[in-house]
């Protein structure tokens, strides 16, 4: 799915136009009923007390339509407009017209903190006070308002976005409302998939107000958000007559002394994920833990019988190598790294130690083969791009670092988001189940293990992701998020394939 920008949601609004020979109020008036239609079907009449806070663009008059049909249609409404400026749009002026029509009650304007409404938990608030266009912190006593919702506890629905949120900055120092749930027009917005916006979101859904879909189609947008629909495609079929050798050699140099679980677990991933072949290369002290925790796995050893891996040599062509779980960052494995880096051609992906290493040996990236992929968790990806600003901010300097080196940057959290060619990917499977030891390493080797069967680097990356977080998320409907492992990913990666063609139970 893609997530149109700030701009190209008001090309959207403009193409709509245009294609249907309308004003843009008549979409403001769409897109208002779909969301009365939306939360009539839920109320079914009931009488709640609801409470519409508009501002004065073009959020609020969408408000203004909603208050008028839920007023139509007997809702105990109070209506208030925030007035935040003297400023009011166009369409906002025409919605409050038709508002005027149908009650004699007419908004309650609030100017400052002492205007603001009582709130009851009992309240069905509805927030329409800023919507896509805002870039700074609100008002100090329209910030008020905002607290004052999210304290009352009230079912809070957000239209399009939750008032005080940016959608392609972050505002600092200002609050947010934090809804029940957002109702977002056509399409999600990327700030809903971001750590420090994201927290302010707890459920969104989409309403289809029906933009103009020549433009939906045509329009190249920088993020999309990889769900069920986009992993089917990238899904390849395997065929009768094939073989072990079809689906590819994946080789994992990864453990050490007291991590050696970590190669255990990057291996299952691979092999999970359908590689034909795995290797395990490790520390000889590492093989007897090996060969008897996945017998499926090969092993190699370097010469030496240390802790850790002091050099990496082997005499075999694997198709990918998966390199970091549990690698170390001893002097000795630093070196061995840096020997095998610069002397070696083979697509890899890079996680945990190996990033480390990377990390405090930059001069090393220069010698990544081209299309790499890279798995850093936050603070990883930190030691590898420097600070940042904000969430934004962090995306700008993901996408310079992979255009730089050519590589595939996977920017793991609670939404994945893979870089690539100035393109954000951005997972929606997962959950806070995911936040165990292990995961990362699972995820190594389940990229390693498609890219092993002829999966392009950016693919693997992106289905990877969807399929780990995919486990984990059928994991829990048998275990709570506490009690997710690791291993439990590898054990229901399989149910994750099946998922992707798995038809929808008929509601009884």
């Amino acid at each position: 799915m893609k997530i149109l920008s700030k701009d190209q949601v008001y090309q959207a609004d403009k193409a709509t136009e245009n294609a249907e020979n309308i004003p843009s109020y008549n979409l403001m008036e769409r897109a208002g009923g779909y969301v009365f239609q939306y939360m009539h079907q839920r109320l079914q009449g009931q009488p709640v007390p609801v409470k519409i806070f508009c501002g004065i663009g073009n959020n609020g008059g969408d408000g203004l339509v909603i208050a008028r049909y839920f007023i139509e249609h007997q809702y105990p409404v109070d209506v208030y407009v925030v007035n935040y400026s003297d400023n009011r749009s166009k369409d906002f002026l025409l919605a409050l017209d038709e508002l005027k029509k149908v009650t004699r009650k007419w908004p309650q304007v609030l100017k400052s903190e002492d205007d603001l409404p009582e709130l009851s938990r009992e309240d069905l608030i509805v927030d329409c006070i800023f919507g896509i266009g805002i870039n700074r912190p609100a008002p100090d006593w329209v910030q008020s308002l905002f607290v004052a919702i999210n304290k009352s506890g009230a079912y809070t629905v957000s239209i399009d976005v939750p008032s005080g949120m940016g959608v392609d900055l972050f505002i600092k120092d200002s609050a947010v409302v934090t809804p029940t749930i957002v109702l977002s027009f056509q399409t999600p917005k990327l700030a809903f998939f971001l750590p420090e916006s994201g927290k302010y979101i707890n459920n969104w859904t989409l309403l289809d107000i029906g933009l103009d879909r020549n433009f939906l189609n045509s329009v190249e947008t920088q993020a999309q958000l990889i769900d069920k629909a986009e992993a089917q495609q990238l899904y390849k079929p395997r065929t009768k007559f094939s073989h072990k050798g079809t689906y590819g050699h994946a080789l994992v140099v990864a453990g050490s002394y007291g991590k050696m679980g970590a190669a255990i677990l990057s291996c299952k991933g691979a092999l999970s994920a359908g590689a034909g072949l795995v290797t395990a290369y490790t520390t000889q002290q590492g093989l007897p833990i090996m060969q008897s925790s996945i017998p499926e796995t090969l092993v190699l050893t370097d010469r030496y019988n240390g802790k850790f891996i002091e050099e990496i040599q082997f005499d075999l062509e694997p198709t990918v190598i998966g390199i970091g779980p549990g690698l170390g960052t001893e002097k000795v494995t630093q070196r061995a790294f840096e020997q095998f880096l610069k002397a070696n051609k083979i697509p890899l992906v890079i996680d945990a130690d190996a990033l480390n290493i990377l990390s405090k040996n930059q001069n090393l990236l220069d010698f990544l083969p081209k299309y790499s992929v890279l798995t850093p968790h936050p603070k990883e990806l930190e030691r590898l791009i420097g600070a940042w600003e904000d969430d934004f901010d962090k995306l700008k300097k993901a996408e310079a670092f992979s255009k730089k080196y050519t590589c595939v940057l996977v920017l793991k959290d609670a939404h994945t988001i893979t870089v690539f060619d100035g393109k954000y990917y951005v997972n929606n499977t997962g959950n806070p189940g995911l936040a165990t030891g292990g995961s990362g390493d699972v995820l190594t080797g389940i990229i390693t293990g498609l890219i092993a069967q002829n999966y392009d680097p950016l693919t693997a990356a992106i289905f990877g992701v969807y399929l780990h977080g995919k486990a984990a998320d059928i994991a829990i409907n048998h275990t709570a998020y506490e009690g997710l492992t690791a291993s439990m990913i590898t054990e229901f990666l399989g149910q994750a394939y099946l998922d992707l063609f798995a038809k929808p139970e008929k509601e009884q």
